[in-house]
């Protein structure tokens, strides 16, 4: 797990004084869309002044939040690692409702259906395709995280994945990150995020613009019932 810096000493104190705050709430679950975005486009997804967000972001940045890379004039902020996306992931499983019942967000149908969980695939399809995987011999579920079998392997590169270099990378390899939306673990981890960069580049799913919600084309539709026996109908 990364250590986060919450400025000025490691605190649950004042790590919850970062986080639990309306607006930078509101900035992280922009941020998992899985793009880099500006102080001016957070700004207005938050509904604050510029000012105001520049400040937010700040002390999210000073807490090991958020990172920023400086490109040209413009500043880009994103998740400072997988484990903060994973973070605000369980943060969203743990939301209780008016009622005070741990359900989690209300989730609007099309995030349901499919989405970005950060850079891997969430909601009803990522799901599918992570049990189907797992039905098939190609992930083992263990406790905490997903193995890769070694017929799983021959599968992956035979997508034209790189395993190896998925497992080089300083992140889980197959993570089981726990779905708010349909609490069961879909696939994460170096290898998931592997995943779902694979099918966009496939052409099999689309991402929407300005939105985590992905969509399925008509190829990838014959492709994972092929792949997966997955029904998108």
């Amino acid at each position: 797990m990364t250590k986060l810096d919450y400025g000025g000493g490691a605190s649950l104190e004042s790590f919850a004084k970062i986080i639990g705050d309306a607006t930078r709430i509101r900035m992280m679950q922009l941020l998992m869309e899985g793009r880099a975005l500006t102080a001016k486009e957070l700004a207005y997804g938050a509904r604050v002044e510029p000012a105001t967000a520049t400040q937010h972001l700040r002390r999210l940045q000073e807490g090991g939040l958020v990172s920023v890379k400086v490109q040209g004039r413009h500043k880009y902020f994103k998740p400072a690692s997988p484990q903060v996306a994973e973070l605000m992931e369980l943060l969203m499983v743990l939301a209780p409702d008016k009622d005070g019942r741990a359900v989690g967000p209300r989730v609007e149908e099309p995030l349901r259906r499919g989405r970005m969980c950060y850079d891997h695939l969430a909601g009803e399809l990522g799901i599918g395709i992570t049990e189907a995987l797992v039905r098939q011999g190609i992930l083992r579920k263990e406790a905490d995280a997903f193995a890769l079998t070694r017929r799983g392997a021959d599968w992956f590169a035979g997508l034209g994945i790189d395993v190896d270099a998925a497992r080089a990378l300083r992140r889980k390899f197959a993570a089981t990150c726990l779905d708010w939306s349909e609490r069961r673990d879909h696939l994460g981890g170096a290898l998931g995020a592997a995943l779902a960069e694979r099918l966009v580049d496939l052409g099999w799913i689309a991402r929407k613009r300005n939105s985590r919600a992905v969509s399925v084309t008509e190829a990838g539709r014959r492709k994972l019932a092929e792949e997966f026996k997955l029904d998108l109908s």
